[in-house]
């Protein structure tokens, strides 16, 4: 089990926020307590949903429970995907509605939306999920459309009764929506190694792995096809899998 010296202990809460050993950046929890060798599989989904039953399958037969951020449009469009992840147990979240750019990827402190357009925008996500029996009390984690956010989005957030969320940076598992015509296209091969490589040379306790339940068809090379894998792999390294409001709630 890894843990933190002084010295690290002591910067990481004066440039994260570290809280209860929770990691903060910009007003978002990214990663739980790394004294606890838990880890908690995060999916996001928008527009595609076909790693749906196949992540499923995976889950059950492994008993691992996991965690899942869908837009409004995702919820609409899949409810029975959705309606058999909630009975099986797993977190449902809210990942805006329309999956919103809330911020410039160039300036990352210059909004793109008003207060009022997301909050209205969020609202309807959480009416879509209320619609498929999921409520905002058991739902208050938010993980942020694109996976980017600012603090100011974070203060928004937490006025609306809500808590933000976002992966652990590290590794190249939030990769796996490119296709081979982009230029920051990753390989699943090259997302795993990146994992595996991260986990041996720093660990990966209290981590939040951020996977997509779906990417477009011209990305043949599916990572969510290597979960069994993955899941096998760090439970070996003694790793527990939980779902995401279990690994924050006592950060």
């Amino acid at each position: 089990m890894r843990k933190y010296g002084v010295i690290g202990a002591f910067l990481c809460f004066i440039s994260l926020n570290c809280v209860a050993q929770a990691l903060v950046v910009k007003g978002a929890k990214v990663r739980g307590d790394t004294s606890a060798q838990s880890i908690a599989l995060v999916f996001t989904g928008h527009e595609f949903a076909d790693g749906g039953e196949a992540i499923r399958e995976v889950l059950k037969k492994t008993a691992t429970p996991a965690s899942f951020f869908l837009t409004g449009d995702f919820y609409r469009g899949f409810p029975s995907l959705v309606k058999a992840l909630k009975k099986e147990g797993h977190y449902l979240g809210a990942h805006s509605d329309k999956h919103l750019l809330y911020c410039s990827w160039e300036k990352r402190d210059s909004l793109l939306v008003t207060r009022k357009e997301f909050v209205t925008d969020l609202k309807n996500n959480y009416r879509e999920m209320r619609k498929l029996g999921i409520r905002k009390k058991e739902a208050r984690y938010f993980l942020p459309p694109y996976e980017w956010y600012n603090e100011q989005i974070a203060e928004w957030t937490k006025a609306e009764g809500l808590e933000l969320i976002n992966f652990s940076s590290g590794t190249l598992s939030h990769a796996d929506y490119t296709t081979p015509s982009m230029t920051n296209y990753r390989s699943s091969e090259q997302i795993m190694a990146s994992i595996r490589r991260y986990e041996a040379e720093k660990g990966m306790n209290g981590f939040i792995l951020l996977v997509h339940i779906g990417t477009h068809p011209e990305r043949t090379d599916k990572f969510y096809q290597r979960l069994t894998q993955l899941i096998g792999e760090l439970r070996q390294k003694g790793y527990s899998f939980v779902r995401v409001d279990e690994l924050l709630s006592q950060s």
